[in-house]
């Protein structure tokens, strides 16, 4: 299967970026080194290439109708300017994507679901909204996505002109804005997966790499580092965030996730999944996802196998040695009867019974 590539590819080359297949997109996993990459988004700001994820526009009177029936969150009550962190799920209540939802106008939604999902997503919510009044435009082909993550992140945006600089100093956390620029709407959202401050511009194909120079021409006396995958995905776990795939799929609930509070069952609308979930609410999961961390160095990698007292008792979805708090981190589903924080488990890493202890998330904050 020949991969798919973003408008940035050539861009990616000339800085030397090693790649990787990520659902199908030739992506790059790293310029230099993921620490490098990693502690520059910590320190100062990080640059990425997130032009694989997906854009699927939700407009029409019915939108909202739409967004509560297709989604398990509540968007009745979202005002224009915000973003709504979601799921969708399947009849028997499982996560067939985490998303992000942004209101753009009165009747106008973005969804930007994961790579590997937004057709699935995009097809869902057409199937799920028949017979209202309303318009799903899946924009994904046309648009691309840069993503700029870390302390710095603001006097990068605001140093990319005028309208961008009011957008750094009014968008508030979870916010979004649309701007003109060369004639073309850019989407500006103060959002982000790295457990940083840090924002999102979405752009028409024809201008990302437009914008990726300009970023990367700014002399304003910080350091702006390209950043690949690898620092993305070891960012999010220290902050805790799930991974579609690893620790989010269609084998788990929301409820086993952790994510509970994010279904909405006081809205009216019967979103799918709904019936799957109802009788489950007010139970304990059977397994549910856990942070772990230990005093030892070795880092346990996806697959590896909790144990207590010697027996499986659940395994491990995301592990890293974290470059922030130089230990290892990893998350991973318990049975619910070793979840609570402080109890002492053992991984199994390569053949050897390792001592780790379930810990709170995030393991980082800033």
């Amino acid at each position: 299967m020949t991969l798919k590539t973003t408008p940035l590819f050539a861009a990616h080359e000339t800085l030397g970026a090693s790649f990787t297949d990520f659902s199908g997109w030739n992506m790059p996993l790293k310029y230099s080194s993921e620490m490098t990459e990693h502690k520059a988004v910590r320190q100062a700001v990080g640059i990425f290439d997130l032009s694989h994820m997906g854009e699927i526009f939700v407009t029409g009177p019915d939108a909202v109708q739409g967004l509560n029936t297709a989604l398990a969150g509540d968007f009745s009550k979202m005002t224009i300017g915000r973003a709504k962190y979601t799921v969708m799920l399947t009849e028997d209540g499982t996560i067939l994507d985490d998303l992000i939802v942004y209101r753009l106008g009165d009747d106008r939604y973005l969804m930007v679901p994961n790579a590997g999902n937004a057709q699935a997503v995009s097809d869902a919510v057409v199937q799920r909204t028949v017979a209202m009044d309303l318009t799903i435009h899946d924009a994904t082909a046309d648009l691309s996505l840069v993503g700029i993550q870390g302390p710095k992140a603001a006097d990068v945006v605001a140093a990319l002109g005028a309208d961008f600089a009011e957008a750094a100093s009014s968008l508030k956390n979870y916010r979004v804005t649309e701007i003109t620029v060369d004639g073309s709407d850019w989407i500006v959202a103060r959002t982000g997966y790295t457990g940083e401050d840090g924002f999102e511009i979405i752009t028409p194909n024809n201008q990302i790499t437009q914008l990726w120079e300009q970023i990367f021409g700014l002399d304003i006396g910080v350091e702006i580092t390209p950043c690949g995958l690898a620092s993305r995905d070891s960012l999010r776990l220290e902050a805790g965030m799930p991974l579609y795939g690893n620790e989010l799929s269609t084998q788990r609930t929301p409820f086993e996730a952790g994510m509970g509070r994010i279904v909405s069952f006081d809205k009216p609308e019967n979103f799918v999944g709904r019936a799957a979930l109802e009788p489950l609410r007010d139970q304990t999961p059977d397994t549910v996802l856990v942070g772990l961390t230990s005093a030892q160095r070795r880092a346990a990698r996806s697959g590896s196998q909790i144990l207590v007292d010697g027996e499986p008792v659940g395994v491990i979805t995301s592990g890293i040695p974290s470059p922030t708090l130089s230990k290892p981190v990893a998350l991973g589903y318990i049975a619910a009867a070793h979840a609570t924080p402080d109890t002492a488990v053992e991984l199994d890493i390569r053949g050897k019974a390792l001592p780790f202890i379930i810990t709170k998330t995030p393991f980082y904050t800033r």
